[in-house]
Formats: C-alpha cells, sequence, structure tokens
C-alpha cells in the first residue's frame, strides 16, 4: 500500500468478505484489524479477497510489537534518503551547470540507482501486483515515468549521440517529491482521522473490583461480567456501562456528547465507558462491557460512516477504473506526435514521462472517503454520530423537517398540574393511579407515578400497556383504565362530565364504564426551541410537528413556536406517525423527521433523512440516519449544517480531482511542464484534498445556533 486509496481498496475488499463485520486498516503499519460477526472465521477466503484486490498479505498470529507505529514512517526513509540524493543533484546541475557534464552523468548514475531499488521499490511491487491481476493504479505511472527517465539515461551514457541530457534527477526527484506527498498525506489524514483514535485510548484496561467483603481489587477489564461492582474514584475513567449503586459525583460526558457541563449522578443514574468522574467516589454495577458497550457501539458506527460510500463517488469510480490506461495511451501518443509531428523525439520522450507523473487517480479516489472521514470526526467530536455517506448526501435534498413533539421539542418531564379532576370517592384514587402508572416507561405515566409517590400501595393484577393508549388492569374486580380520550372513549367510557377547557395533555382514570379522576400534564417546551425553528426556517427548511395530543394543545404550542396550524398534526398514535411521514412525501416534500429515539423506528425509517435524539445507550439499536447524543435541540441545525458543509466539501473535492486530471495531462503533454514540476503537483494534488477536508475538523456552527 502507498497511499490512503490503496487503503480504501484493501479495506474494501476484506469487508467483501462474507462475515466480515468491519475491517480497520493502518497504512503505516501495513496491518489490518478484522473483525467477525458470530461465524467462524475464513482467513483463506480472506487472503484470496486481498490477492484478488493486488495486495496479498498474511494473517499475524499477533499484532505487529510497533503498538504505535509512527505516523508517515512508512515514507520516511523515502523522503530522508531520497532528499540526500535529489538536493545535492538539483545544486550541481542547476545551481553549477553540471548536467551536461560526461563525469556528472556517472555520478548521478551511481547517486540514483540506489534511489531506484530502494525507494522505488515500493512502488515497482504495488505496479507488479496490480499488473498480475490486470489492473492497474497510481504506482503503475510513477514505475512507468521514473524507470523510463532512468533506463532512457542509462541508455544514453553508453551511446550519447542518442539521448543528449541525461535525466537522472528527474529519474530520483519524480519518486522523492512524490514520497514526500504520500508521507505528508498521511499526516494529513492521520489528524483527520485523531477522534477515532481518540475514542479508542479512553476506555481504561484496568479497574478496581469490589469484592463481596467490600475490599478492592484492580484486574483487567476483560475479566469484569455484568453483575460485579466497580469502585471509581475521582479521575477515574468509567471501564464499563453500568448503573450508579453507591455514591453521588458528577461525570464528564463531553467525550459522548460535546457537552463540557459534567452531568450529576445519583444512584440509579447510567455510567458510560470512557466518560469520567470528576469529584466523588462512586460504585458502578457492571451492565455491559466489550463491544457491547456505548463507546464500542459508538465508534462502530464512526468507523463504518468512514468506510461508507456516497452516490455521488460513482462517476469518480468509474473513471478511476480506466483513468491509468487512458494516460498511458495519452503518454505515447504524445511520445508518437512530437517525434513523427517534429522529429522531436527526446522532446517528445521527457513531454510522456511528465504525462505519466502528473496524472493523479487517486485524487478521484480520495475525493469523497477524505471529506467522510474529517466531517464525520467533526461530528463525534459535538456528540453528532452520521452512520454513512448517503445519509450526508441526503440532507442536500431536504425540503422540510418534521418534529415528534415530546422529547424534541419539548423537555420530554411533563408535570402534573394541579389540581386534578375527581369524580366521586377520591379515597383510593392516587394509590390506584400509582398502581396503574409505575411499571410503564411512557413520560406521561412516569410523571403521574412521581405525583402520587406518596400515596399508599394498592395491587393490581392482569396489567397491560396498550401502546400509545394507556394502561389496563383489575381491581377488586372491575376494569380499571388510564389513558387517553379518543381510547377510553372507543372503550364505551362517557367522558361528558370531563372539563371543556384544559391547558395540558389530559389523562383520565375509569372503570368500567364510570370515571374516577382526570389529570392534566404539561410538558414545558426548551428553553430555545424558539430561536432553534428560525434557524431552521433559514435552512430554507418547512416546519412540521407530530403529537399525540389533543388538537387544542398541540395548537396551542405550535402557535407559541410559529408554526402553521395545518404543519401541525395532533391526535397521532406512534404507527400514525408513518401515515404522516407518506403524506408530506406524497405530496411532494423530503422529510427530515426528528424523534426521540428506537420508540420512533418505524417513522425514522420512513422518512427521507430520520434524525434520533438519543441515549448513547442505544446507539446500536437506532435506524436513524443521524444519531443526536446530547438533548440540546442546537444539535439539529447543528447536525444538517455540518452535513451540508462536508457534502459541500465532497463537490469540492471531486471538482478539484477532475479539473486538475483535465488541466494538468495537456499542459504535459505540449511540454509546458518538466517531470520534476509534475511529480511535485501530482503529490500537491492528493494533499489538497486531504487539507481541504481537515477543516471540517475545526469546523463550528454559526454564532446564533449555539446557547
Amino acid at each position: 500500500m502507498t497511499c490512503q486509496n490503496c487503503a480504501r481498496h484493501v479495506r474494501e475488499a476484506i469487508q467483501s468478505v462474507p462475515g466480515v463485520l468491519h475491517a480497520r486498516v493502518d497504512l503505516d503499519r501495513a496491518e489490518a484489524e478484522v473483525r467477525w460477526s458470530d461465524v467462524e472465521p475464513d482467513e483463506e477466503e480472506l487472503l484470496d479477497a486481498l490477492e484478488e484486490a493486488g495486495y496479498p498479505g498474511e494473517i499475524l498470529e499477533e499484532p505487529s510489537s510497533k503498538n504505535s507505529a509512527v505516523v508517515g514512517s512508512g515514507w520516511r526513509f523515502n523522503v530522508i534518503f531520497g532528499s540526500a540524493v535529489t538536493i545535492p543533484l538539483m545544486v550541481a546541475e542547476w545551481g553549477f551547470g553540471l548536467g551536461h557534464q560526461a563525469w556528472f552523468a556517472w555520478v548521478s548514475f551511481l547517486l540514483v540507482l540506489p534511489v531506484q531499488i530502494l525507494c522505488g521499490a515500493r512502488f515497482y511491487r504495488g505496479a507488479w501486483q496490480q499488473l498480475k491481476i490486470g489492473q492497474s493504479n497510481m504506482d503503475t505511472l510513477v514505475s512507468l515515468g521514473s524507470s523510463a527517465a532512468f533506463l532512457a539515461s542509462t541508455y544514453g551514457l553508453f551511446f550519447p549521440s542518442m539521448i543528449r541530457h541525461p535525466y537522472f534527477m528527474e529519474a530520483a526527484a519524480i519518486i522523492t517529491l512524490i514520497s514526500v506527498g504520500h508521507w505528508l498525506e498521511s499526516m494529513a489524514s492521520s489528524h483527520a482521522a485523531r477522534a477515532v483514535r481518540q475514542l479508542l485510548t479512553l476506555a481504561p484496561t484496568t479497574a478496581r473490583r469490589l469484592r463481596e467483603d467490600k475490599t478492592e481489587e484492580e484486574v483487567p477489564v476483560a475479566t469484569l461480567c455484568p453483575g460485579n461492582q466497580v469502585v471509581l474514584r475521582p479521575g477515574d475513567r468509567i471501564p464499563v456501562d453500568g448503573v450508579v449503586s453507591e455514591g453521588t459525583s458528577a461525570v464528564d460526558e463531553s467525550m459522548l456528547t460535546g457537552e463540557s457541563i459534567p452531568v450529576e449522578k445519583t444512584p440509579g443514574s447510567l455510567l458510560y465507558t470512557g466518560t469520567a468522574n470528576t469529584n466523588g467516589r462512586l460504585v458502578c454495577l457492571v451492565q455491559t462491557t466489550g463491544e457491547e458497550t456505548s463507546l464500542a457501539q459508538i465508534i462502530s458506527v464512526v468507523e463504518h460512516a468512514q468506510t461508507s460510500r456516497a452516490q455521488i463517488q460513482r462517476l469518480a469510480d468509474r473513471v478511476s477504473s480506466v483513468f491509468v490506461p487512458f494516460v498511458i495511451a495519452v503518454a505515447v501518443i504524445t511520445l508518437l506526435a512530437w517525434g513523427l509531428g517534429w522529429n522531436l523525439w527526446e522532446k517528445g520522450f521527457i513531454s510522456a514521462v511528465s504525462v505519466l507523473i502528473v496524472a493523479c487517480p487517486c485524487a478521484m479516489g480520495l475525493a469523497t472517503p477524505a471529506a467522510i472521514m474529517a466531517g464525520t470526526n467533526a461530528g463525534a467530536k459535538r456528540g453528532i454520530l452520521i452512520r454513512d455517506g448517503v445519509a450526508l448526501e441526503k440532507t442536500g435534498h431536504m425540503t422540510a423537517i418534521l418534529f415528534d413533539k415530546t422529547g424534541t421539542l419539548t423537555e420530554g418531564k411533563p408535570q402534573v398540574q394541579e389540581p386534578p379532576s375527581y369524580f366521586g370517592d377520591q379515597s383510593n384514587i392516587l394509590s390506584l393511579v400509582k398502581a396503574m402508572a409505575a411499571p410503564s416507561r411512557h413520560p406521561l405515566s412516569q410523571a403521574l407515578a412521581a405525583y402520587a409517590e406518596n400515596a399508599a400501595s394498592v395491587i393490581v393484577e392482569d396489567w397491560k400497556e396498550e401502546r400509545g393508549s394507556g394502561v389496563v388492569a383489575q381491581f377488586e374486580g372491575k376494569t380499571i383504565r388510564l389513558g387517553s380520550l379518543t381510547w377510553l372513549r372507543s372503550n364505551g367510557i362517557d367522558l361528558s362530565k370531563l372539563p371543556q377547557e384544559v391547558s395540558g395533555t389530559l389523562l383520565v382514570l375509569a372503570t368500567d364504564v364510570k370515571l374516577l379522576a382526570a389529570f392534566s400534564l404539561e410538558d414545558c417546551l426548551k428553553e430555545n426551541a424558539s430561536r432553534i425553528l428560525d434557524e431552521l426556517r433559514r435552512l430554507h427548511l418547512d416546519i412540521y410537528m407530530v403529537s399525540g395530543d389533543q388538537p387544542a394543545v398541540a395548537q396551542k404550542i405550535g402557535q407559541t413556536l410559529g408554526i402553521p396550524p395545518d404543519h401541525i398534526f395532533a391526535g397521532v398514535r406512534p404507527e400514525g406517525k408513518v401515515d404522516v411521514i407518506k403524506t408530506l412525501q406524497n405530496q411532494g416534500r423530503q422529510i427530515a423527521f426528528v424523534g426521540d429515539g428506537i420508540n420512533d423506528a418505524p417513522a425514522l425509517t420512513q422518512a427521507d433523512l430520520g434524525i434520533a435524539v438519543s441515549l448513547a445507550s442505544d446507539v446500536a439499536k437506532e435506524s436513524a440516519d443521524i444519531i443526536l447524543l446530547k438533548a440540546g435541540l442546537e444539535a439539529v441545525p447543528e447536525a444538517l449544517l455540518l452535513s451540508r458543509r462536508t457534502l459541500l466539501t465532497i463537490r469540492q473535492n471531486l471538482f478539484w480531482a477532475f479539473f486538475y486530471n483535465l488541466m494538468a495531462v495537456p499542459i504535459a503533454a505540449c511540454g509546458f511542464a518538466s517531470p520534476i514540476l509534475c511529480a511535485a503537483a501530482m503529490g500537491v494534488s492528493d494533499l489538497f484534498l486531504v487539507g481541504n477536508s481537515i477543516r471540517l475538523l475545526n469546523w463550528h456552527p454559526p454564532i446564533t445556533t449555539k446557547n
């Protein structure tokens, strides 16, 4: 492998093998780490896939001892040794005019020969491996150009009348300058991939396990299992996913969410691998370890995104597949045109070499992956996970955004409004509410359970939750229901006694035919909701809202947020959100749907772009295109702006890749650029693409989207 484009081909070859879950390729160490799914690894098929791709390999019994290979180390020898030869030759030839001295030609030959053998070996091996499978790549062009200059100059040593000027310095400069370009590219690419490497180092390798006698022992994290207890002191990184069983503290979760303010943790709070305990002692009850932790799942999502292919890349891939043979043909035509047309065979020869060197097929292959790598890393640092390149492309086509009200536009923490309405005996109403609501995880049920937590406990039987409607159970021979008006009305409950005007969502407790109580609950809007929606409107997006609330409640919230009445869908059950999205899509709109996680999976899948506001622990279960790990609503325009900026960078890179080759090849063919200049230009071409992509790492949203 000679560049990031080669590393991409190796990764794609490995991931084409059935059963391979993911592959991480290290260009500097020339190694690949392969993760398999729940199948028996087929090493022979893996090696065959690499052989067919032109990159033969072997299975390592254990990882290389170079645990942290120096970035760019694979090119360092080429850069140092090649420069040590090329620079003195340039000074002697250009500064002292020794280029036409016979003795200097022999000195140049002796100096450049090791460069060709030692520094050029990497290019020659790559070209040979590709030739064996009937393919060609950048190594082919570099090998042809450099070896042609060297061999022609060597021929001129013995037949000076045929080659008037030796090109040994050009042969060495080609290899040296292109090696410098690859070295700089590897440094830049390493900078772009830094976010994933930082995530990989967050999880500690050891932990303090709490024994049954309350003493502590330091053990490898790999030996921990669910049910163990781990002691966390101030400053410790959390080694596993778990829940606080003892103690209080604040935990820095910025590596997950991008939020700098530590999160208070008390017994029952969730803890995530890689986050940092700041100021108190905690005891963590282990829930998941290893590949099942939130950190591992986040890394998996980011790595998947970085290896994905955007649709826009297909044109570049098609051109790349025939580009090298085309360039070789142009080089031959250039030689013949100069030789047959003007009898300038030496001029034609050096122009043909320039054509071979200046062409850059890697630029087209790197245009999309470099931008996706930088964009997904920039998002990961801000708590924004982008699934793949296709998700990035979708953001450029959205015309409308649909919000699920609860948990996105609102805090998702409804409160019971005083006083409730009672219809008859009040003696055990709150006890029934507590028994009915407590087992449910719905936010409204949890709010009612908290409201009635001090009531006496009663036992209900045959408790069952009907999703999106309410809960039903048996109590003292009667059927008790707690839920929405629509559901109770459909079960024959007379609701005529309910208050006609309420400010919030109304939940009703009733027996088979009799009302017992009604509770009004209100959920506060997020403090910056109106401003964020204005930001989205400035992105030329129409705003829609879907809610399970009664129409009056939903319209009141919509009015506060400036959402037109006809853009509000109220009284919609969870499964009905898909129909709402289909309705908007049938009107010709491209819909981005913002939901609060796995409960909205069907709607997130149906939408043209699914955006989920999710807990870190639910990343692996999400079906969304973009996952927001921080609860702040400002993450929505941030995600869209970053995705659009990444898509723009991809387009800029592709434009440069095509523009460069369309301009450089004719210039070289016409003899306006020397091989040295062409080698430098080719190296700079790749570096430009990576450098343009790296700018995404410093991307920040406009100041108006910040708190």
